[in-house]
């Protein structure tokens, strides 16, 4: 019963939807590393739900940091922050027909019946606030190594927005925003699209794509421990994230060789490549060029329409028609959860290869 993540640097999540508190420990982090709580608080406000779009519960995220931290810098001992669940209505949850496309009925069956159900307990979304706060400490590690990380709503609803072009500038911009995309047109037409399905009682999924620039190169393991697997074992510990792809991804086993290879070139005395259809990533391996991939998010299973179900004992087929608040789409929230996983893991990997303190520049 595994929750906690990483070789050298690890996070470990705790908490359930409508318990007291949430939280994660970060270990393994240098000392050091400083720790800007406004960045923790911005990065909790960009998942946090706002509008028509998400769901009506509001929590505050008013985290605590109880242990690792002092004077503004990381310990180097067991980072533990606390987020407490303050606007939970438990009596819109019962024992009752499972959801489809939740894991109402893998929890009880793996938790033998004792799993906290409200809310979707341990498995909810809200888990990802702790997930946010701990990552962004790991944003401000990065970004005092030149490394940033930037994504957007690459589709939702069936609409695309704008490829990435100027990274430098973008991914600062997508950083301040709400609703991350690129082309804020295409934005307002998810945003209508995400309305509409509320009015339904449905709900809607999507693509995000995430871009980190400044990683070097030679990071990350040939075979099981390659710098693809690691991510993607961290990206599909979001919820409803159903997909992960890398560079071109998929749509390269549809190229030949020649279309699907990138050419080196030399820059500034620099080995890069001319393209970056492989995500930045060769034989498992960071190769100095930006890291690009995309993951697919599915819509939230919980929705208001007649669904078709079984009940909790498995004794009887019901339908289940759901109440509780919820979110017609989470691609838009999920994204700076995206960010926040690949900042862990892209700690551990820089820490596997350069060792612990790399991160506070004190080994260089």
């Amino acid at each position: 019963m595994k929750n906690t993540f990483g070789s050298s640097v690890c996070v470990t999540l705790f908490g359930e939807s409508h318990g007291a508190k949430i939280g994660a420990v970060l270990d393994g982090l240098a000392p050091g590393i400083p720790v800007d709580e406004d960045l923790i608080r911005h990065q909790l406000t960009l998942r946090r739900p706002a509008g028509r779009i998400s769901t009506a519960r509001q929590e505050q995220d008013a985290f605590d940091i109880v242990s690792g931290v002092f004077e503004g810098h990381t310990t180097g001992t067991p980072l533990t922050i606390l987020i407490p669940n303050s606007d939970t209505r438990s009596g819109d949850y019962r024992r009752g027909a499972l959801r489809p496309g939740h894991a109402d009925y893998t929890a009880h069956v793996k938790y033998h019946g004792f799993e906290d159900y409200r809310g979707g307990g341990h498995f909810s979304g809200r888990i990802t606030a702790a997930l946010t706060a701990a990552g962004a400490i790991a944003i401000g590690a990065l970004r005092g190594r030149g490394i940033r990380i930037a994504t957007h709503v690459a589709r939702c609803a069936g609409i695309a927005d704008a490829p990435f072009s100027n990274p430098e500038t973008q991914t600062e911009m997508l950083n301040q925003m709400t609703f991350a995309v690129l082309d804020e047109a295409k934005g307002e037409e998810m945003r209508t699209a995400i309305e509409k399905a509320a009015e339904r009682g449905d709900s809607v999924g999507g693509v995000l794509e995430t871009l980190v620039t400044g990683m070097p190169a030679g990071v990350g393991e040939p075979w099981f421990d390659t710098l693809e697997s690691m991510l993607a074992h961290g990206l599909f510990a979001i919820p409803a994230v159903k997909g992960v792809e890398f560079g071109d991804g998929f749509a390269l086993a549809e190229k030949c060789g020649s279309e699907a290879n990138d050419p080196f070139v030399l820059k500034d005395g620099k080995t890069v490549t001319a393209t970056n259809r492989n995500g930045g990533i060769n034989g498992g391996i960071s190769n100095g060029m930006p890291i690009l991939f995309r993951c697919a998010v599915k819509p939230t299973p919980s929705i208001a329409l007649p669904q078709q179900s079984v009940n909790a004992e498995g004794t009887a087929e019901e339908t289940l028609t759901l109440g509780g608040r919820h979110d017609p789409a989470i691609v838009h929230r999920a994204r700076v959860v995206a960010d926040s996983v690949t900042a862990l893991v892209l700690c551990d990997a820089l820490a596997l290869r350069f060792g612990t303190d790399w991160l506070t520049g004190a080994n260089v």
